[in-house]
């Protein structure tokens, strides 16, 4: 059961985080690697929430049940482009910051796929799930039935 739903107890903070994540929506940035990076920086951050919500949301913008399986180990697959690799590397490294942050060769293989309104989105969107993570693991969210 959680612990808080905060959508009541703070209205005007979850609506400006809901109108964030409208914005990410509407962005340049591809769906399909809008939600494989929510998809994957949930499976790190361990939300199951998230991780619900976001697989279904992929399977709805076209995304395959193969790749979804396939993403906690993108490494080893090769059902993933290499903007979509860059993508998540990225948004593991972003997600993880380890001491040393995003390297620059991380960021070059982002700069090399993506044009600077999809790198703000990939930015954004992976900070973005980050929050929602953030909220959904200590909140204990759990996710509806399907």
């Amino acid at each position: 059961m959680a612990r808080m739903n905060l959508q009541k107890s703070a209205p005007e903070i979850y609506q400006a985080w809901i109108d964030a994540e409208l914005a990410i929506r509407r962005g340049p940035l591809d769906a399909t690697v809008r939600e494989l990076v929510k998809l994957r920086v949930s499976q790190i951050n361990g939300c199951l929430f998230c991780i619900d919500m976001h697989a279904t949301e992929a399977r709805k913008e076209g995304e395959t049940e193969r790749r979804v399986w396939h993403l906690n180990a993108w490494r080893e697959s090769a059902l993933f482009t290499e903007a979509e690799r860059a993508a998540l590397e990225y948004a593991e490294a972003a997600t993880t910051l380890g001491p040393h942050g995003v390297s620059d060769e991380i960021w070059a293989a982002v700069e090399k796929h993506f044009d600077e309104g999809q790198r703000a989105g990939l930015v954004a969107v992976t900070a973005q799930i980050n929050l929602w993570n953030r909220i959904g693991v200590p909140m204990r969210l759990e996710p509806p039935e399907h």
